[in-house]
């Protein structure tokens, strides 16, 4: 019996040491994570190219939520930027403006606004001296006076583009195969799925009240051309872009190159924040 017990206590006193020790290499590992996570970030923070706190916001348009730029935030936070994902609620063109306009008050340094599609009429519209620089990705530029749905339907529409009508709310809702047929036909059937799943409607408001004087007209802007896009003609976007005195860039992706192409997006956008937010 005694025998039998101290083995036991052996055992379990060894027992001990081994998860002891387990227990320590994994403690010692975490640790390690953490420092050369903390480590990496510290680097681009002292790396960075840009000055302190300059932010990128994202804008998204129709149909959308911030999810449309899971795949842009990351490498722009890794060159160093703060990246802020506006949510707008698509009502009217004056509420998402100043709904803009509450996410730039969230900020304190020089800012590129990006806007996709419809957003790029709310990116024009704000009024603040910080921002620097406007992104246009597939987007619409009323001028002023001028209509989201005067420019929207400027050119003859693609033949994918569906059929948009206001239910009886006032609200306008994509059919569902229009996500795979025209938004994001290059994107990956998954990608397609779940933007159809998180879609939210817009408003007839948005698209039928007059821009005000565009902030492009006093501030330098980009234009992402989507050569492929079946929402917005790409012709309107060239006359769009030429009118605005736009760098253009040019590329043969569909209308979200958020999902299908973000590598090209991402340049876009950095293009435009080297050039201006260091001014």
């Amino acid at each position: 019996m005694e025998r039998r017990n101290f083995l036991g206590a052996l055992a379990a006193a060894s027992l001990g040491v081994v998860l002891d020790s387990t227990f320590s290499e994994s403690a010692r590992a975490r640790d390690t994570a953490h420092a050369s996570t903390a480590s990496s970030l510290r680097h681009v923070a002292k790396t960075s190219e840009f000055p302190q706190n300059s932010t990128i916001i994202l804008v998204h348009g129709a149909w959308a939520d911030g999810y449309c730029w899971s795949n842009i935030i990351l490498p722009l936070e890794q060159r160093g930027l703060k990246v802020i994902c506006a949510p707008i609620p698509l009502t009217s063109l004056s509420n998402d403006t100043a709904a803009l306009t509450w996410a730039l008050e969230r900020t304190s340094g020089p800012v590129v606004l990006v806007g996709h599609a419809y957003s790029g009429a709310v990116i024009a519209a704000v009024r603040d001296d910080r921002v620097n620089s406007l992104v246009y990705i597939a987007a619409l530029a009323p001028d002023e006076g001028e209509t989201v749905a005067k420019v929207f339907y400027r050119d003859t529409p693609s033949l994918e583009q569906p059929k948009m009508v206001p239910d009886s709310h006032g609200l306008v809702w994509m059919p569902d195969d229009a996500f795979r047929r025209a938004l994001a036909h290059k994107a990956s059937l998954d990608q397609a799925r779940i933007a159809t799943a998180v879609q939210r409607p817009i408003a007839v408001q948005c698209i039928q009240e007059p821009a005000p004087t565009p902030l492009w007209k006093s501030k330098p802007s980009w234009f992402l051309i989507a050569e492929e896009d079946r929402m917005i003609n790409p012709k309107t976007q060239h006359f769009m872009a030429a009118r605005m005195g736009a760098t253009v860039r040019s590329h043969r992706v569909d209308h979200t190159p958020m999902y299908s192409e973000p590598g090209v997006v991402v340049e876009v956008i950095l293009e435009a924040a080297r050039k201006t937010l260091s001014q």
